[in-house]
């Protein structure tokens, strides 16, 4: 099976992890302790819904340049990892601790820029995110998953990529989570069309990736 991997992830095998088995990894300054060989530096997915997207080989269409908006950044341990190879990436995070260590990330690449943010108010960063932009990724903790997707859908080009983690428990807690998963996925279909849909779970508990695309 071929794999899809953006320009600049590759599987690097990283010495000192014991078992020799090859890792995803960028080129770039370390960030949260992440195994690293040279300028290379480990991708793990099982700290990034992303990563494990990338090793579930889902077809982001993820490539090399790409301009970035992704919302929930946290302290940068994924979004880090695609400002390394990527075009122009705003990442918006709301809570004010991590964004510090996301500063501090950003440090590093001039193509990173932090925007302290909630992801359900755009408004307040519309100013700065360039339209049509390539893929939005999304990881946000809070209800109404969907509605952040479909409140964003202004910034990405009509040929662009949704690259969405949905936390059932952070929509319900007490719901069964292909419930709402299902749930999510109907109010995307309002402007957008899902083009793959599969479980995070072998690195995410209770977590479904999704690629979609704007109608």
């Amino acid at each position: 099976m071929s794999e899809h991997l953006p320009d600049g992830v590759e599987r690097h095998a990283f010495g000192g992890d014991g078992d020799g088995t090859d890792r995803l990894a960028t080129r770039g300054e370390p960030v949260y302790g992440e195994p690293t060989d040279d300028e290379w530096r480990a991708w793990d997915p099982s700290r990034s819904k992303l990563g494990a997207m990338l090793e579930l080989e889902m077809q982001t269409d993820l490539a090399g340049d790409d301009t970035v908006l992704y919302l929930g950044a946290a302290s940068g341990t994924t979004v880090s990892h695609v400002a390394d190879f990527a075009g122009p990436t705003y990442a918006v995070e709301f809570a004010a601790r991590p964004a510090r260590d996301l500063l501090e990330a950003a440090a590093s690449r001039s193509q990173l820029f932090p925007l302290l943010a909630d992801a359900r108010k755009p408004d307040t960063y519309a100013h700065v995110v360039e339209s049509d932009v390539d893929i939005i990724v999304q990881d946000v903790a809070t209800r109404g998953q969907a509605r952040v997707a479909l409140e964003n859908r202004r910034f990405l080009a009509d040929d662009g990529r949704l690259l969405l983690a949905v936390k059932a428990r952070s929509e319900d807690v007490t719901r069964d989570p292909s419930a709402v998963f299902d749930d999510v996925r109907e109010e995307l279909e309002a402007e957008y069309e899902v083009l793959e849909t599969k479980s995070l779970e072998r690195y995410h508990a209770d977590h479904l990736g999704i690629v979609a695309r704007p109608l």
